[in-house]
């Protein structure tokens, strides 16, 4: 089972999770072109693909959703709140009706040798929600665009061997920024993105020792840096109520414009 980050990033996010039998995107929020670079980068094509997963309806998310559904009849699934959303929306391009598959928060579902396990997500979209995959005994998720985490969220990244979590902004150069007022509240509220500080207190609570590899995403380009986000999520690490430190896991930050290293389990 492998994991790979073609792109993450709040301009386009599209990440890949496979086993040798079956491939998934989870998002298609870059070109068709990227899309499609990315994946011949890992010796696929989108014929090669079962399906994509929509974590939510905007751009960043969906920005190629039509281009590669269209040429590779691929099944899109999302939440019927996100399904709506993207129909309502005419940038895409028309996409067959008969392509969406309607999925649930907290019901479980397959894809071949994939078992998808959705969960719901506080973000400021129609019916949001990331995803845990496993692969017999191997589990992956992808968490992003989060405003706040809880309990709830903790209980659906637990026993992970690998896991890819938003680290969207640092709280200062949010705050210093050139943003208007309201869009910074919006970034750092409930409904929002979590910052590097939050992302390595969520961190801490998910920490086991079978957890393998840790890749920080979905970075804002004006309001933080990948060193930056590096490091603070480490020290998080290193000062949390927790056993590990930061040198116990294998930790990367996903590029917005280059294809991240497979991440193999």
């Amino acid at each position: 089972m492998r994991m790979c980050s073609i792109a993450s990033g709040s301009s386009g996010n599209c990440i890949y999770i496979g086993s040798d039998n079956h491939h998934i995107l989870i998002d298609a929020g870059i070109s068709g072109k990227r899309v499609e670079a990315g994946l011949k980068d890992l010796g696929l094509s989108g014929s090669d693909l079962d399906g994509i997963l929509l974590t939510h309806e905007h751009s960043d998310h969906i920005k190629g959703l039509g281009v590669i559904a269209r040429k590779y009849d691929l099944p899109i699934y999302a939440t019927p709140g996100t399904v709506a959303a993207v129909k309502s929306m005419s940038g895409l391009g028309k996409i067959d009706a008969g392509l969406f598959v309607e999925i649930h928060g907290d019901q479980d579902f397959q894809i071949g040798d994939l078992a998808i396990s959705p969960f719901y997500i506080s973000h400021d979209a129609a019916e949001p929600v990331a995803y845990r995959v496993a692969c017999g005994e191997k589990k992956m998720a992808v968490a992003t665009d989060l405003g706040v985490y809880t309990d709830y969220t903790v209980e659906h990244l637990k026993g992970l061997d690998a896991l890819l979590l938003e680290a969207n902004h640092d709280i200062h150069m949010l705050q210093v920024g050139g943003y208007p007022y309201y869009l910074k509240q919006r970034i750092s509220g409930d409904l929002g993105h979590l910052s590097n500080e939050t992302a390595g207190k969520l961190l801490c609570e998910v920490l086991h020792d079978d957890l393998k590899a840790i890749m920080l995403g979905h970075l804002s380009k004006e309001n933080n840096y990948a060193e930056l986000a590096y490091e603070t999520v480490r020290l998080e690490m290193l000062l949390g109520d927790t056993p590990y430190k930061p040198d116990d896991f294998p930790l990367s930050v996903a590029s917005r414009e280059e294809r991240s290293a497979c991440i193999e389990i």
